[in-house]
């Protein structure tokens, strides 16, 4: 029993360290890699060499599939360029097996120690991020090493003699066996190198070894599958495509096998190099061998999945990328480009009022109405993804910028709400009742809904750029707009006095409005604190001082 928890216990590790290393490794270098890939699409050959690339560095076809299919999402290159990267991506993660079969036992004390001082003493930069990866690097090597240990006395067991009996000779259930390991443990390449050191130390047969390979590499297809199935169709295609040709290779390869053990396996220098040389066989002969046929798998897999079923508004939000979260300083630039888009969908609503004021139009007010609801759910779909975000590893600015993100869509939210009810009492009090608001009061009422969506554009650009002077200005906006508010007011209690009758039968929604546009550019400015706040431009209070000798009021 003992020794099954410490082989339990070493396997948990690898796949702990694999973790720890990709997601290091994407906080780091995340960004850069992601332009590698963007870069290098030109052909299907350079994508294939950026997939080699982004998937060695980051151990997991899996994540370099989530960024590839983030970007098909977005429009940004095609299917087929796509499958081209996961080739190369697979060929990736099967030369970090090769590299990881080599002993670097040795170097795991190293790296841990070197590790846990970076981390430790640099936690919040990018050498603490390092530190990270080589904790990652160390736990791996030292799993590894426990694998063979806590595997040698578990041999003696009938037990386990009889199970892995039972597995011997049956392809189909070892194929299934390791697809599911691999799902399980969300990474292929810690399968890979679990599997060849169990072979290492005869715990399993090799022709078990090589199914079980062969069921990792399906495994991996079907994790991405998995891991976007409720996400756009765009990027439902990659990994369905990437998917196909796992499964086209696994069925090509599994007849060999045999002939792999009888004509190669005695050339090797053991059976740990047999496992890994044939898991970067099986990925060199599916990529190089299938990589000209990505444009067949690519039509096949969009008259499979029609992309003119989705509906757009559903494909909304776009920005929102899930691969990203590893990389908490692009995933704050993807929600920050979100938010920039629900303010859009304000400006529409805001910019929309002044029309159904003017021309009655209840059609337009209940489509205006509507965007109010794709307003919340940017909102929500927003602030669910900032939760994601491991805040730990964030820095003091990217901290202060999630801050800000959240506290801007709460605004934005906020405002459509507004201008919802805005839009509300226009049709009760107005369109249904057949007034009409004096030249005068439309006057001033279109002159704060310009100025206001001046001061909208001016709050988008001070939240994208958090330029003081932006912010100083929209600071002052609000006095002038407080000033404007108040003087109009006291123009239409004039125009009552008078006894003008369009101003008497509009004056309970000539008021609320001028009081809710003045609500909303209170919204608007409160956009410019956080920037002022963190320049210690903003005084403590508002309230001036009064000296003793002032008389009570």
């Amino acid at each position: 029993m003992k020794h099954l928890l410490n082989l339990l216990a070493a396997v948990a590790l690898l796949v702990w360290g694999t973790h720890l290393v990709r997601t290091g490794v994407l906080r780091v270098f995340g960004a850069n890699l992601r332009r590698l890939l963007a870069h290098n699409l030109s052909n299907r050959f350079s994508a294939a060499l950026a997939g080699i690339g982004v998937t060695a560095l980051v151990q997991s076809s899996t994540a370099t599939s989530l960024m590839t299919s983030s970007f098909v999402g977005q429009g940004l290159i095609t299917l087929p360029a796509a499958l081209a990267v996961m080739r190369g991506a697979d060929i990736g993660t099967a030369l970090m097996s090769v590299l990881f079969s080599i002993d670097l036992s040795w170097l795991s004390p190293l790296f841990i120690f070197v590790g846990v001082v970076l981390f430790l003493s640099r936690q919040a930069n990018t050498a603490g991020r390092v530190g990270r990866v080589l904790i990652g690097l160390g736990l791996m090597l030292m799993a590894l090493e426990m694998v063979v240990q806590a595997s040698g006395p578990m041999l003696a067991s009938p037990v386990i003699k009889a199970m892995l009996d039972s597995v011997t000779s049956d392809i189909l259930l070892e194929i299934t066996l390791g697809a599911v390991l691999a799902v399980l443990a969300y990474s292929s390449l810690a399968i890979v190198l679990l599997i060849a050191a169990m072979a290492a130390s005869h715990v399993v047969a090799m022709d078990v070894a090589l199914g079980l390979v062969l069921g990792a590499n399906l495994g991996s297809g079907l994790l991405a599958v998995l891991t976007t199935a409720r996400s756009a169709i765009a990027v439902r295609q990659v990994t369905l495509g990437n998917l196909v040709f796992k499964a086209l290779g696994v069925l090509l390869m599994a007849p060999f096998v045999g002939l792999w053990i009888r004509h190669l396996q005695p050339h090797m220098p053991g059976a740990s190099e047999g496992v890994v040389l044939f898991h970067l066989g099986f990925n060199l002969i599916i990529s190089v061998g299938f990589i000209g046929f990505t444009q067949w798998v690519a039509q096949a897999v969009t008259r499979l999945l029609h992309t003119q079923e989705a509906n757009p508004k559903t494909q909304r939000p776009q920005h929102l990328d899930p691969s990203a979260l590893s990389t908490p300083a692009l995933a704050i630039s993807c929600a920050a480009r979100e938010a920039l888009h629900q303010a859009d969908v304000v400006e529409t609503m805001l910019r929309g009022v002044i029309d159904v004021l003017r021309h009655n139009d209840l059609e337009l007010s209940r489509e205006l109405r509507q965007r109010d609801d794709e307003v919340d759910q940017l909102y929500s779909a927003i602030k669910y993804y900032l939760t994601k975000i491991s805040r730990e590893a964030l820095g003091e600015e990217e901290s202060r910028r999630w801050t800000d993100i959240i506290s801007f869509t709460i605004n934005m939210e906020q405002i459509g709400d507004i201008v919802e009810r805005v839009l509300l009492d226009i049709e009760d009090k107005k369109i249904r009742k057949g007034v009409a608001f004096s030249d005068a009061g439309l006057a001033e009422i279109t002159e704060l809904h310009e100025r206001l969506l001046d001061n909208l554009r001016l709050g988008m650009s001070v939240f994208l750029n958090g330029k003081l002077r932006d912010a100083q200005k929209l600071l002052e906006e609000k006095a002038r707009f407080r000033d404007l508010e108040r003087a109009y007011a006291h123009t239409h209690l004039g125009r009552l006095s008078e006894q003008s009758m369009p101003s008497i039968e509009t004056s309970s929604l000539h008021i609320d409005l001028i009081s809710d546009l003045k609500r909303i550019n209170s919204h608007i400015c409160s956009i410019a604190y956080p920037i002022l706040d963190s320049a210690g431009a903003l005084a403590p209070n508002r309230l001036r001082p009064v000296s003793s000798d002032t008389p009570p009021v």
